[in-house]
């Protein structure tokens, strides 16, 4: 039952990832996980196949980041990343709502989209 749950979660936040301007959420062979994708600069990984260890990890601000881990004992430091900078996020978690991983998600995005040169987010802006 609970594999139900955290598979229909890894749909809908793979289809929220999507739903982001220029955003592509695929499964990445080479790394066997479920890639968020924002011009060729990861925003997210999340495991691809439901289980209780199943995790989505996520950028945030540093500051935040130790604050979300003592807040929640479902978030850890970020699983194959940059601790400081990357929070991981039980996919089975009843303490996260899905609407408080999207916001996550979109946070993630907005932290790498404002990082990347001005000329890309310049040809985003004129193809939108």
């Amino acid at each position: 039952m609970i594999n139900q749950a955290i598979t229909a979660r890894i749909k809908h936040l793979q289809d929220f990832g999507n739903s982001l301007p220029h955003a592509k959420v695929y499964f990445r062979d080479d790394w066997k996980t479920i890639y968020f994708d924002l011009s060729g600069k990861m925003f997210g990984l999340m495991s691809p196949t439901a289980s209780e260890t199943s995790i989505i990890t996520l950028k945030g601000d540093p500051e935040s980041n130790v604050e979300l881990r003592e807040i929640y004992s479902d978030i850890t430091a970020g699983y194959y990343a940059n601790k400081k900078h990357w929070n991981a996020i039980k996919l089975s978690t009843s303490e996260l709502s899905d609407q408080e991983i999207e916001k996550m998600i979109a946070y993630s995005y907005k932290l790498v989209y404002k990082n990347l040169p001005l000329y890309v987010r310049q040809a985003f802006t004129a193809s939108d």
